[in-house]
């Protein structure tokens, strides 16, 4: 018993450590101003099988102060207003979303124009657009957009709204705490030319975000976080989706980053386990080291929480879109760790292999795929 309550004090140490610098690190931040720009710009979307919600998405008007070209890539015409642009793209790439970019990038004229990449999923607003393609104008080789889930109703939308906005997953906390390649999120994208240059090379990756930031970081060069949070409207969804989603991310994870995939328990997920080992043990010493790291868990939710939170329309141009988020309950991140171990504990007896809208890819290290010809489409 006194191993366990020792093991425990050492995992409380090593997660609350972490914890406590995450939120030094975002206590130190400011939400600054974007930066301004009406530089003109390429917006490409790249989709297959749009749901509904995606396709209000892709149709929303966008409010860009500067000359915008809006481009759907699919293999078919979605149900698109009539002056949308579309065009047709079937990739024979494995990762499909960078062989729709790559294609398009071979047909459309850019003409000095600053080229962004947002999924289907994501509202843009005109002040998404100007954070992203600001950084690139001023030479960053790649901007992100924190992706932030809105409009969560269910508990496992709270779960996944938990997890992406108020615990470490977020991308905020872990652009902070990034040594090396910075934490990249591909659902909203600013490409720089030495960006697009290195896209040539990913389209056999399934983690093409995570691939392309640790190149560029290779060659000293810069990936900037866009202020203006990319906002997800979500659709009610389950928790048996939800954790597909995130174990495919385990998978991914595991494949393109191995020395990272134990950090998930260690540092990302420890909270349940070690009040499990708490409770099992009845150890005061690790009782009150457990109610220390939920005490510096909840105050890193706390600044997350400010700094994810979309500013008012009048403030942000459109940021205020979807539905309102309700107001945070305190422990919503203690669903999103229980989302993210559930995921990672499955992640450990799934096969090297994720299914994505129908195909099937066979995983190999280095964040590589092919595609599994039994897979077929969904």
């Amino acid at each position: 018993m006194k191993a366990l309550v020792a093991m425990g004090l050492g995992w409380v140490v090593l997660a609350g450590g972490f914890s406590a610098v995450a939120l030094g690190r975002l206590l130190s931040q400011r939400r600054r101003a974007p930066g301004s720009t009406r530089v003109p710009v390429l917006l490409l979307r790249p989709v297959d099988a749009p749901t509904e919600r995606e396709l209000e998405n892709l149709s929303r008007p966008i409010d860009y102060a500067g000359p915008l070209t809006h481009v759907v890539l699919s293999p078919q015409r979605p149900r698109l207003p009539e002056d949308m642009l579309w065009l047709r793209s079937e990739p024979v790439a494995p990762n499909r979303k960078v062989g729709h970019l790559l294609y398009a990038l071979e047909k459309l004229p850019r003409d000095g124009r600053v080229v962004l990449v947002v999924d289907a999923d994501v509202a843009v607003t005109g002040a998404l657009v100007e954070g992203l393609a600001a950084p690139v104008e001023a030479g960053a080789a790649l901007s992100t957009a924190v992706p932030t889930p809105v409009g969560e109703r269910s508990l496992a939308d709270r779960a996944v709204a938990g997890l992406l906005r108020r615990t470490h997953h977020s991308f905020r906390a872990l652009h902070v705490m990034s040594a090396g390649a910075k934490a990249v999120c591909g659902k909203a994208l600013g490409l720089g030319p030495r960006a697009m240059e290195e896209l040539r090379a990913l389209e056999d990756h399934i983690g093409e975000d995570l691939e392309l930031s640790k190149r560029l970081h290779a060659k000293g060069l810069e990936v900037e976080l866009c202020e203006v949070p990319a906002l997800v409207p979500m659709a009610p969804g389950t928790w048996s989706a939800a954790l597909e989603r995130f174990t495919r991310w385990m998978q991914v994870l595991g494949s393109h980053r191995p020395g990272l995939y134990p950090t998930v328990p260690l540092l990302f997920t420890p909270t349940w386990p070690l009040l499990a080992l708490g409770f099992f043990t009845g150890s005061m010493w690790l009782s009150a080291g457990v109610a220390g790291l939920l005490m510096v868990r909840t105050l890193l939710s706390w600044r997350l929480t400010v700094l994810s939170t979309p500013l008012p329309p009048g403030e942000g141009r459109g940021e205020g879109i979807g539905s309102t988020p309700p107001a945070p309950v305190p422990w919503d991140w203690l669903l999103g760790e229980a989302l993210l171990l559930a995921a990672f504990m499955t992640s450990l007896v799934r096969p090297s292999r994720v299914t994505w809208r129908g195909r099937t890819y066979a995983l190999h290290s280095g964040g590589r795929m092919s595609p599994e010809l039994s897979g077929g489409r969904g």
